[in-house]
């Protein structure tokens, strides 16, 4: 399995970022290839799916999540049902103690919200071994190993888009974002 996680922090609060982070549709304004998070079923809690639409060059393909688990204020995770072995969480760490008196941010300017900084983070897990040729209808003479060897890289990046943006619409505001990034993989 690869591994990414990008995590930085937000000023806001913990169980803000949570109700946030759990309204999965809203994901298609943060990435660029996103199209559309349409709910197939639930409320967001565990057992809601979601049919998910990428568009990239001259492909569109609707994955298919489900919510599998959360613990409130601090995780949520799903796992992608079809066409490939993936999944991941949302985290959400509370400021720790002796950091709730610092309101100042990584470039030192004041805080904006008034709220100590939690930590948000993304992780994903996927095999991109296991990713179905069937899934997608390819142009002639485009091979999939081709397309999964130029889309596999873009995850890093929409990964890091996806929280960059999120944290501005938290926050309120554009600020640079400061992102650490994780990544067990030699394809991303």
């Amino acid at each position: 399995m690869d591994e990414l996680v990008v995590r930085t922090e937000v000023y806001a609060d913990p169980e803000e970022v949570y109700e946030f982070l759990l309204d999965f549709p809203q994901y298609a304004n943060y990435s660029e290839y996103l199209r559309e998070v349409r709910t197939v079923t639930g409320d967001g809690g565990p057992g809601t799916r979601y049919a998910l639409t990428f568009a990239w060059w001259k492909i569109s393909y609707t994955a298919r999540s489900e919510v599998t688990g959360v613990d409130p204020p601090a995780r949520i995770d799903w796992e992608i049902t079809k066409d490939i072995d993936a999944g991941g969480c949302w985290r959400v760490t509370p400021a720790a103690s002796d950091d709730a008196s610092d309101d100042t941010d990584r470039t030192g300017d004041a805080d904006r919200t008034g709220d100590a900084p939690c930590e948000v983070a993304l992780e994903v897990e996927f095999d991109p071994g296991s990713a179905s040729s069937d899934a997608l209808d390819l142009p002639r003479l485009v091979s999939f190993d081709w397309v999964l060897k130029k889309a596999v890289p873009l995850i890093r990046d929409e990964a890091e888009q996806v929280v960059e943006r999120a944290v501005q619409d938290l926050e309120g505001s554009r600020r640079d974002v400061d992102l650490d990034v994780y990544v067990d993989s030699d394809r991303i």
